[in-house]
């Protein structure tokens, strides 16, 4: 066993010294025995809670990584964070907190570690913003760090054939059009969603799942197994192993985190068709180490990309396919085959990418995942747009779409209420551009994701007949013509707030193209007459995220950043 040096360690503050003998004593009044007070304090942190079936499978998981950090040698204290889940918080005001908790998440992991001095941090998450948010905490403290994921969901089964919770939001679009009865609803949410586990699609916790393993913050393979599987608990011991070789060898997040790593986890979102919350939090991520990686950044790497693995919602498989085939890794190995990869990155196995997966086989007798050689679309699935409509940007998933051109009219909408009501009643027509403003980061406040608006769509069988943009978000779910993070947004005065219904709206991802037919003269005389819109949130923490909150191009982040910085907790 190692004895341990903590002179610089963080711990130290709370365990060394005469002067620390009250510190001490509320450890041995928890049982800790003089030997374990004495080792680094590795804090593990989930997300555990009952609020959605992706965390609930959370606090078994940390139990078995505070097994793995005791058997090496250090000594675990376990606390949670909260989360706020997509799935229920969608399609009304609750999912106004979504975004803004992934901030909260990190700071508030912040604030435990830096209150009580852990030494490393083992983070395990399991829903869309929490995956990022427990990432961008271990970049920001930069304390040696594993991340582990908490897990999908196993697909539905219904008729046949496998379902997940997007059917569920398809099918009330498809219900309020008369396309389906109450009781074949009422069968369908009773079998989208098995147990435990994160939604199975490639929509945001699945990309960001991947997204850990390339930019080499969980150990490889981890992210893998469906959240009921008992592996899971073997990973997790397996990373608390893990982060105590991170101390002894002082490997940290920035060492790791780098613009190539960062280029290298960009290229799997591409590669999976992943969610375009990807383009939030990898610069978000990359803010936290003081690096500028814009949604123009990772769009144009995404671009670059093949598309290769065959995923819901644009694909036929999800998360579990992936496992069965041989996980994560399999993606990597087949971009690092394909020259896609930059594989000199280091990871939290100490050794690099390439290193990591060199003797990973991409099995030829499926097709889930293909060859680069062999693409489903020689570039990614998410790709970004400019134009006098976005001069800051604008993001789409194409995966799964075949046309790649879209022009229309204008029907605008305040609020994401109005355009769903608006949608429910069938009251907009083919050839519409459905605009959804005032839903940004600041405007919202907290930049809503639009899956009950967008399915509903699609349940009416109007998914390629019309187009949505927004400055708020879509869900990793959306699928069709839906344009996100619009900047400026419309609170800021931005040129989605100067549409009026009718405008002439021009969408091109082959060009990556966004224009309204209005003259510059025209624009300005709209802007002169604009006024900024009130807001009922002027209290709270979503008063305080407002006032906060930069643009979404550069991940919507709320504090300046390790650029910012003067000096390091980890070298406190």
């Amino acid at each position: 066993m190692t004895k341990w040096d903590k002179s610089k360690l963080p711990s130290r503050h709370t365990t060394m010294g005469p002067e620390r003998a009250p510190h001490r004593s509320y450890y041995y009044a928890m049982g800790l025995t003089q030997e374990e007070i004495t080792q680094p304090l590795v804090g593990v942190a989930s997300c555990w809670n009952e609020a959605a079936p992706c965390n609930i499978a959370l606090s078994r998981q940390a139990q078995a990584a505070k097994i793995g950090v005791k058997e090496a040698g250090a000594t675990p204290r376990e606390f949670t964070t909260i989360t706020v889940t997509d799935g229920i918080a969608m399609g009304h005001q609750s999912m106004k907190s979504s975004l803004a908790s992934r901030d909260t998440i990190a700071d508030s992991i912040e604030l435990t570690m830096r209150g009580h001095c852990y030494d490393a941090l083992v983070g395990i998450a399991g829903c869309d913003k929490s995956l990022p948010g427990v990432m961008m905490s271990m970049i920001r403290l930069n304390v040696p760090s594993v991340f582990m994921y908490g897990g999908s969901i196993m697909p539905g089964k219904h008729h046949g054939r496998d379902v997940t919770v997007l059917d569920v939001f398809e099918a009330v679009g498809k219900h309020a059009a008369g396309g389906m009865s109450d009781a074949e609803l009422d069968e369908l949410e009773r079998h989208a969603c098995p147990g435990a586990g994160a939604c199975g699609g490639q929509f945001t916790a699945n990309t960001m799942a991947c997204v850990s393993e390339m930019i080499g913050l969980a150990l490889p393979f981890s992210a893998g197994a469906p959240a009921p599987d008992e592996d899971r608990d073997r990973w997790a011991i397996e990373s608390g192993r893990a982060v105590v070789e991170l101390i002894r060898r002082n490997i940290r997040p920035r060492d790791i985190v780098t613009l190539d790593s960062l280029h290298n986890a960009a290229a799997i979102v591409g590669a999976t068709g992943g969610s375009t919350n990807a383009a939030l939090h990898l610069p978000a991520m990359a803010h936290e180490a003081g690096i500028r990686f814009t949604l123009q950044d990772v769009a144009e790497i995404m671009r670059k990309t093949p598309h290769i693995a065959d995923l819901k919602p644009g694909g036929r498989y999800v998360a579990a396919d992936v496992h069965r085939i041989g996980g994560v890794p399999i993606i990597i190995k087949a971009l690092i085959d394909g020259g896609y990869v930059k594989g000199d990155c280091m990871t939290v196995t100490g050794k690099t990418i390439a290193e990591n997966h060199r003797d990973v086989i991409v099995p030829k007798d499926q097709d889930v995942v293909r060859p680069c050689s062999d693409p489903i679309s020689p570039i990614g699935g998410v790709v970004s747009l400019h134009g006098n409509l976005a001069p800051e940007g604008a993001i789409v998933k194409i995966a799964g779409m075949e046309k790649l051109r879209f022009e229309g009219t204008a029907l605008c909408f305040d609020c994401e209420e109005d355009a769903f009501k608006a949608v429910e009643m069938r009251a907009y027509k083919p050839g519409d551009v459905i605009i959804v403003r005032y839903e940004g980061p600041k405007g919202g406040p907290g930049m809503r994701e639009m899956l009950s608006t967008t399915s509903a769509i699609y349940g009416q069988g109007m998914g390629d007949k019309v187009a949505l943009i927004t400055d708020g978000r879509f869900s990793g779910a959306t699928r069709g013509f839906c344009i996100g993070h619009v900047g400026p947004e419309a609170a800021v005065g931005g040129p989605i707030a100067l549409l009026r219904d009718g405008d002439k709206i021009i969408i091109d991802a082959g060009k990556g193209t966004i224009d309204v037919s209005l003259s510059d003269e025209e624009l300005a005389k709209r802007r002169a007459e604009w006024k900024p819109r009130k807001t009922d949130y002027n209290s709270g923490v979503l008063w305080k995220y407002a006032q906060l909150v930069g643009p979404a191009y550069l991940g919507a982040v709320t504090h300046p950043g390790g650029g910012a910085e003067t000096h390091c907790y980890a070298d406190q």
